[in-house]
């Protein structure tokens, strides 16, 4: 018979598998179908690993991956929150506090205690490795837009004075590198996808 440990932790796994069928609003690179959340945690983790040397200190890896492999799990629960929709924050963050003790709650500990506190912990922001994840859960979905011609802001008609208010700080803190080459990115897509303007047609 397995252990209660085992039981414990197969049921967790078993729960987050529902993060799969999650789908967020950002296409894949290749605009076949929309990406889903498991597989955004995925690549972000990838992110993490390739991209420690560009934190704007010194980050725990190990920690920073951990966070991104975790920090949307609540999306089992409560669904993705696009960045571009207006939802209430205070109710949105709520609603993720529940989902989170929930579902870490499903594991033994010290995991669950492990897992709650790293999630707070990215929530909050405040770490050198908090700040460094948040800033990658920012700079993969900008790449995808920039990559897929205007993406989530095409759709959503967000503009370069909206995309750098709402990528740019929370990128800088965590890598000022980072931000520099996702800035030039930025300019560079509006500059090239910039609506006609009334001198263009004269």
């Amino acid at each position: 018979m397995p252990s209660d440990t085992l039981v414990q932790q197969l049921a967790f796994l078993r729960e987050i598998d529902r993060l799969k069928s999650v789908t967020r609003q950002s296409p894949l690179l290749d605009c076949s179908r929309k990406e889903n959340s498991a597989e955004h945690s995925w690549h972000l983790a990838m992110y993490g690993l390739l991209l420690r040397e560009h934190a704007s200190s010194g980050v725990n890896s190990e920690r920073v991956i951990k966070m991104l492999l975790i920090h949307d799990i609540v999306e089992v629960d409560v669904g993705d929150t696009p960045l571009h929709g207006g939802a209430s924050q205070p109710m949105q963050a709520e609603l993720e506090h529940k989902a989170a003790c929930r579902l870490f709650g499903l594991l033994p500990e010290p995991q669950s205690s492990e897992f709650l506190k790293l999630w707070h912990e990215f929530e909050e922001g405040d770490s050198e490795d908090a700040r460094f994840a948040k800033a990658l859960d920012r700079v993969q979905p900008l790449i995808a837009n920039v990559l897929t011609g205007g993406g989530t802001w095409t759709d959503g008609r967000v503009d370069l004075f909206q995309v750098l208010e709402r990528y740019g700080p929370t990128i800088r803190r965590g890598s000022p590198v980072l931000w520099s080459a996702c800035e030039a990115m930025v300019c560079e897509h509006f500059a090239r996808n910039r609506p006609p303007s009334r001198a263009d047609s004269a």
